[in-house]
């Protein structure tokens, strides 16, 4: 399955939502087309599951997360549900 990040917050939301979702890098490696992470925006913040294909990729999709959590709060919490 992979390693999965649930980051608490109050997710952004509106066209600040949208701007954030377009700063992710894509999820799929061509040409295989393999998933190499995968995410949702949910109420109480962000999830986000690394399938350990590309870590780089996912990395980076991750800190385009906190970076949105952290831009609202002083600090979030990271499970690993």
């Amino acid at each position: 399955m992979g390693r999965e990040y649930k980051i608490l917050c109050k997710p952004t939301e509106g066209v600040a939502l949208h701007q954030l979702l377009l700063n992710l890098p894509p999820p799929f490696h061509r040409p295989q087309m393999q998933e190499l992470y995968n995410y949702r925006v949910d109420e109480d913040g962000y999830y986000l599951v690394d399938h350990l294909v590309d870590r780089s990729v996912a990395a980076t999709a991750l800190q385009v997360f906190l970076d949105a959590a952290l831009s609202s709060a002083e600090s979030v919490t990271i499970i690993e549900p």
